[in-house]
């Protein structure tokens, strides 16, 4: 049969071309390598503490990479919160006011005018660092923000960026009813194929909670979801029917870490460390490397240039760092990668 997720199969990813036989298993149930000694059996759990274990799969990148590079800016000005959308108290995250507690009812103006630099200033300040460079990337857009700066939308779409869903808005979604966050996956859909033209194949809710992947999965048109930060690797999940894949992201390789006191060289050295790390294991075990970017944060002056540096460095490994979005990592994955308990 054919799953649904053909209908919205991403640019250069053919469901006919791959047969699930030629996929390679990757299963972690899957029985192990003649070389591999029986992995035991872990207990029933709701979790998975377990993953690929001691010998994680070799994704094969693209050129024989030893580490995919995943850059993500996280466009999310404008879907805040703030008093003028209806909510109950205005924003209290990620800004330069550390601590500073949600105001009841009223508006906050230095907060709402520090988000206002990252949509106004700092957004075009990271699309001249990567699009002088010839360097793709991921937005994660929260909706409401996205329709409010059709410019920024436009220039995304002509750097080739792919858009994924940042849900619609830029909320705490931990106690949010299930009712509401399912409307709000679908005007996230919905606001970025008006926007955009397209539909979002990726979603990176941020802050979920127990609900979110099933939702996601539910809508049917997300070919991978971005809400873990377990592994190295991609990885499948396969508890809500068809399998989805899930793209792990990073706080710790994120601007957003350093909102109280980054300085652009601090930044610089700790992204330049995890990919030598990463690169130094690609030798035998390749990985991917994401990285998280706020507009309002790192499109800050004295903290760009650290950036700028970073992307030179990566640039001067050439075909060895494959510097992707994410819906490539996703393309190649269901390429090469198949559950073999997957019918895609």
């Amino acid at each position: 049969g054919t799953s649904s997720i053909h209908r919205f199969i991403a640019p250069g990813l053919m469901s006919s071309s791959v047969k699930p036989e030629d996929a390679t298993p990757h299963d972690p149930q899957m029985q192990p390598r003649e070389d591999q000694a029986p992995r035991p059996k872990a207990p029933a759990y709701a979790r998975d503490l377990v993953g690929y274990g001691r010998s994680p799969p070799n994704p094969k990148w693209p050129g024989g990479a030893r580490v995919a590079v995943q850059f993500v800016i996280n466009y999310e000005e404008g879907s805040e919160n703030c008093i003028l959308d209806g909510d109950k108290e205005s924003e209290k995250l990620l800004s330069e006011i550390v601590g500073v507690p949600a105001y009841p009812g009223v508006r906050h103006m230095n907060m709402e005018s520090l988000y206002e630099y990252g949509s106004r200033s700092g957004f075009w300040r990271l699309h001249r660092l990567f699009t002088e460079r010839n360097m793709p990337l991921t937005v994660y857009a929260c909706a409401m923000a996205l329709e409010r700066n059709p410019e920024a939308a436009q220039a995304m779409v002509e750097a080739g960026w792919e858009i994924a869903s940042h849900g619609y808005r830029w909320w705490d979604y931990q106690f949010v009813d299930e009712a509401t966050e399912r409307e709000h996956i679908r005007l996230a859909v919905e606001v970025q194929q008006r926007v955009t033209g397209t539909r979002p194949l990726g979603i990176y809710q941020g802050k979920p909670n127990v609900n979110t992947l099933r939702l996601v999965a539910e809508e049917g048109g997300f070919l991978y979801n971005s809400d873990s930060y377990a592994d190295d690797l991609p990885y499948w999940n396969t508890k809500f029917g068809r399998p989805l894949l899930i793209i792990p992201y990073s706080l710790d390789n994120n601007d957003m870490r350093f909102a109280q006191s980054l300085e652009g060289e601090r930044f610089y050295q700790y992204l330049k460390d995890t990919f030598d790390c990463l690169y130094q294991e690609g030798a035998s075990a390749p990985k991917m490397m994401s990285i998280g970017l706020h507009c309002r944060i790192v499109g800050r002056p004295g903290r760009a240039l650290g950036l700028a540096k970073f992307l030179d460095y990566v640039q001067s490994f050439k075909q060895e760092a494959w510097v992707c979005r994410r819906i490539d990592i996703c393309n190649h994955w269901y390429k090469n990668h198949k559950p073999v308990t997957a019918n895609l």
